[in-house]
């Protein structure tokens, strides 16, 4: 259906379940009635009514009459003309707690009003995290999206589009911190029983962040895998969101390993940081199912004494890789036969990994028009050798003489996904004091080059939260290396991420020059019909802080 005029609404009938205890009938949660006109224009407007289940969908297309007593409310979003700009859309990723363990949106009044803010910045919508640990947080496909549901009608409320990304992995390192959110307890439960489950590394160190790809389709999980665990994942969240798809939830990022990012847990996402960017990693194929595979695959080519565990003499996480055996660039074993069939199986496992991921997503999503994605790894901190050790424990096999990025992007392109990467604001200059083989520039380049060459659409992220405007203008030096050029490419920004130091009048004043500058000089037309009778920007982020600062909001 052809949607010619400048604004339309969306209205929707909500009724959810009560999925503590799934099996009581439906209970009713109603929103306050509400319209917004964002426009004085003559207007059209689109209606949608639905009721939002937790695991059953209307039919495709269909809607659900009103007359059972529900009572409804409208959602505008703005679609006019002027929204249709040149340059790149903002989103910023919501705090990683913005839902809590139970289910629960984290201090509404805060997010509520940080979210005016964003929208009278000119942002173009949110990133919101969806933990499999919260919402399958106790038994398999019992799912509870009640937190995650009303944080999207906020965004809505407030003129924002959502990216929402499925996260499969852990965040945090141990119980005590603050941002902790582990896996499942289901699947913890079975991780205790068959540790397995879990990758490990040569020294037998297990690691929680993800599990293990080796056991990707075995029925391990309670009898599924773990591909038809996070398909139905997908498939819930599908049902659920449906009315909100294509409008609301503009996108979906699929997580696809630790961090979200298609890797191995080579180096512990949750410690990355720029002290550490000297260190090798440590590759991850110890389990007993992922020695299995490589067992297999050395039997195979009649080398079966090359399938007993990973390459010998990698040296140490902090080691100068030059004083290793198999990293070093002249004469390491990385470049020999043994080292070139390890780094193939190991690489291609990671690769078999994506496609089973994204041809699942890419099923369950086709018809709704979200764009999907999927993240890789900026590992740029020993780019300048010749070996890329970095890059090879973390599975991606690209080293001076071998594009290992090519493949993936590849693999992204044949099923529609576009492709998310950090480390957009950092400098040679500035790396290169901290480890001199470090090139994130050079590193980028590759990257773009190759998504230009696989015509797929680009999400670019900061590494940092602390930047400056130095940082903001090397974000936009590197999207315009990207989409720049005859054939203008589909490129937005995700800032990471909302926090208290956001809001500080210095930083929010830097934050939304970027935004502006990020649309080629055309000021964002500020929502604030959308946002009620706001209307001083900087008054209004004053607030925010505050409450950040009350709440202890990170």
């Amino acid at each position: 259906m052809a949607i010619s005029s400048q604004s339309f609404s969306i209205s929707f009938i909500s009724t959810r379940n009560d999925l503590t205890h799934p099996t009581r009938p439906l209970s009713r949660v109603t929103f306050t009635h509400f319209r917004k006109t964002l426009t004085r224009s003559s207007t059209r407007r689109f209606v949608v009514t639905s009721r939002l289940n937790s695991s059953k969908s209307p039919d495709a297309g269909g809607s659900f009459s009103p007359d059972n007593g529900d009572v409804p409310y409208e959602l505008h979003h703005d679609l006019s003309p002027q929204r249709r700009r040149r340059g790149s859309p903002v989103f910023v990723t919501l705090p990683v707690k913005s839902v809590g363990s139970e289910g629960k949106i984290w201090r509404p009044k805060a997010m509520m009003l940080s979210l005016k803010a964003l929208a009278s910045a000119g942002v173009e919508g949110v990133v919101v995290e969806i933990w499999w640990g919260v919402v399958e947080r106790n038994e398999p496909r019992v799912y509870d999206w009640r937190g995650y549901r009303e944080l999207v009608v906020m965004a809505c409320m407030c003129g924002l589009k959502v990216r929402a990304v499925l996260a499969f992995h852990q965040h945090g390192t141990e119980p005590d911190d603050p941002n902790w959110i582990p896996l499942p307890r289901w699947v913890l439960d079975e991780i205790d029983k068959d540790p397995d489950l879990a990758f490990s590394d040569r020294f037998g160190r297990k690691n929680m962040e993800y599990i293990s790809l080796g056991c990707d389709i075995l029925p391990v999980l309670r009898g599924r895998s773990p591909i038809q665990a996070y398909a139905d994942f997908m498939r819930d969240f599908r049902d659920t969101f449906r009315p909100f798809l294509g409008v609301i939830i503009t996108g979906v990022q699929i997580g696809m390993g630790p961090g979200g990012e298609l890797r191995y847990p080579s180096l512990s996402s949750q410690k990355l940081n720029l002290a550490r960017s000297r260190e090798l990693g440590e590759f991850q194929c110890y389990d007993k199912y992922m020695l299995a595979s490589l067992n297999a695959s050395a039997r195979n080519i009649g080398k079966r004494e090359w399938g007993n565990g990973g390459p010998f003499g990698t040296g140490s996480l902090m080691q100068n890789p030059e004083r290793t055996e198999f990293f070093r660039n002249e004469g390491g074993s990385w470049n020999m036969p043994y080292g070139k069939f390890f780094l193939e199986w190991y690489s291609d496992m990671l690769l078999l990994h994506g496609e089973r991921i994204c041809r699942e997503g890419e099923t369950i999503f086709r018809g709704t028009e979200v764009h999907i994605s999927a993240k890789l790894a900026a590992v740029h901190w020993h780019y300048a050798t010749q070996s890329h050790p970095s890059e090879l424990t973390a599975g991606y096999y690209n080293t001076f003489n071998r594009d290992g990025y090519l493949p993936v992007l590849s693999m992204f392109s044949k099923y529609g996904f576009s492709m998310c990467c950090s480390c957009f604001e950092m400098q040679d200059v500035v790396m290169r004091k901290i480890n001199p083989d470090c090139s994130p520039e050079g590193f980028l380049r590759q990257l773009l080059l190759a998504a230009r060459l696989c015509d797929i659409s680009l999400e670019g992220q900061n590494f940092s939260t602390d930047l400056d405007d130095d940082a903001f203008t090397q974000v936009l030096k590197m999207s315009k290396f990207y989409s720049n050029g005859i054939e203008r490419r589909p490129f937005s920004f995700n800032f990471v991420r909302m926090d208290k130091k956001m809001f500080e009048p210095r930083n929010w004043d830097r934050f939304t020059r970027f935004v502006r500058r990020m649309s080629d000089g055309n000021i964002f037309r500020a929502r604030l019909n959308s946002v009620g009778s706001l209307r001083l920007k900087t008054t209004v982020a004053a607030e925010v802080g505050l409450l950040f600062q009350l709440y202890q909001y990170s």
